[in-house]
């Protein structure tokens, strides 16, 4: 299962690397993987939201995906919407999805 590979893995950063963003294809392949992540129109993002008792439970949650965010030195924007939390992952630096985004996604998951 590509997923616990990604859970294994470590994100690297793509600055100056020329790396390209994943194409369509490639990204659905990982995105196959993630259960509850979405891919968006331009497949340049993947988002998730999760849903808590209350904001306080959000707070918390946010609070771990920060601790995850800086362990992997990659960060989600986070919107947060009184008990509901929506993560969006793209790689900001080549303007699309990288294997960091899903190696990200995979962790916030088995932190959730």
């Amino acid at each position: 299962m590509k997923s616990e590979g990604l859970l294994k893995k470590k994100c690297v950063p793509c600055e100056g690397r020329g790396i390209k963003p994943l194409s369509r294809a490639d990204a659905q392949d990982y995105l196959d993987e993630i259960p509850g992540w979405s891919l968006d129109d331009k497949a340049r993002k993947i988002s998730k939201e999760f849903k808590f008792q209350d904001f306080i439970g959000a707070i918390n949650f946010v609070e771990r995906v920060a601790d995850v965010a800086e362990m992997e030195s990659h960060h989600p924007d986070i919107h947060i919407h009184y008990n509901k939390v929506l993560l969006e992952l793209w790689t900001h630096s080549i303007g699309g999805l990288s294997e960091n985004d899903f190696i990200l996604a995979v962790k916030i998951d088995a932190h959730k």
